[in-house]
């Protein structure tokens, strides 16, 4: 009924059409349908409840087209039913004494019709300007949260890059420059997800993937040789956990960008998300050199890169394998639905 509500004929239809037009004209026509629908119950029970088909038009043209509507529908249907369905027909007296005291209590059960539906109108068109409304604050709410989060990510990423710069110890500075990446990469994934006119619960993973790696190829400066591709399925996903398969992919590239060509001029990294029976596969894989054999050790913790990747994969509700061989590493994401 609150979508019924909704729907007003006269705002609609403005200014092409003025209101009061909208309004006569759509009450004769629920009159018209009232009348007609009459004529055919006519033919089985002839003057069966003169005026009970009436109530139903009186409730849409109010509904539809305020009071007015409702007020033209039930007087035209009272004085057709009168006129023409009461006895004496084709007569406005009455064959009865019940009859008079008959119509004037239908003409007040549609008097109360349009009351009560215009009452019930107007309260779902007042609730609908409150949604409206509180809908429009949240957006300025989050717009204004979203700039404030973004200029967070720049600083944080600012205070890392001026102490990269200045610390002495090459072990410091390169920690300092992974912590910076990471931070980035987080800032990169709110950029692409939580912008304006981005849906507020799902995430196309085709178009964030994309994006995604366009901007790590650009931030990882690689070469014409290394090159880094994308193939995503159109998935709908929540995008809490298309943050943590961005971060997946994020650590992943930058690793293999990194380490997986040492010594090598050139490569190929590929990023790749699809369906994959009740769920999504992820798979990020090179043709370098592959996992060095003391880092394949069973049991072997890793560095802190790998357990993020370990914890964004269980952020992400998925389950993660790697293999690795001289010829290049594929690490696997299995995501169940």
């Amino acid at each position: 009924m609150a979508r019924i509500g909704e729907l007003d004929l006269p705002a609609r239809l403005a200014p092409a059409v003025p209101q009061v037009a909208t309004q006569i004209g759509f009450g004769l026509l629920c009159a018209a349908a009232a009348i007609t629908f009459r004529a055919v119950v006519d033919l089985i029970a002839p003057a069966a409840g003169p005026y009970a088909l009436g109530y139903v038009a009186v409730l849409v043209a109010t509904l539809f087209a305020r009071w007015p509507a409702g007020a033209i529908t039930a007087v035209f249907t009272i004085l057709y039913s009168w006129y023409f369905i009461l006895p004496v027909f084709n007569s406005f007296a009455f064959g009865s004494p019940l009859d008079g005291p008959r119509t004037i209590v239908n003409a007040s059960a549609y008097a109360a019709i349009v009351v009560v539906a215009e009452l019930f109108r107007r309260a779902v068109r007042w609730a609908v300007a409150e949604r409206d409304r509180e809908v429009a604050e949240r957006d300025l709410f989050l717009e204004e949260f979203d700039h404030r989060v973004k200029n967070n990510f720049a600083l944080v990423a600012s205070l890392l890059d001026l102490q990269r710069r200045r610390a002495d110890d090459p072990a410091t500075a390169e920690a300092l420059s992974r912590a910076q990446t990471r931070i980035e990469s987080i800032a990169r994934a709110h950029r692409h997800l939580y912008r304006g006119g981005a849906s507020v619960d799902a995430v196309d993973m085709q178009v964030y993937l994309r994006e995604l790696c366009a901007a790590l190829s650009e931030a990882l400066f690689l070469r014409a040789t290394i090159t880094l591709t994308c193939e995503a399925d159109h998935v709908r996903m929540a995008r809490d956990r298309a943050v943590s398969i961005g971060l997946v992919v994020n650590e992943l590239v930058t690793n293999a960008a990194k380490h997986a060509f040492v010594g090598r001029d050139a490569g190929n990294i590929q990023v790749r998300f699809r369906a994959h029976g009740d769920g999504w596969l992820l798979e990020v894989a090179d043709n370098g050199i592959g996992i060095p054999e003391e880092m394949q050790i069973k049991g072997r913790e890793g560095g802190l890169g790998q357990r993020l990747v370990t914890a964004f994969a269980g952020q992400a509700g998925g389950t993660l394998s790697t293999e690795s061989d001289p010829h290049g590493t594929v690490t696997r994401l299995t995501l169940e639905a």
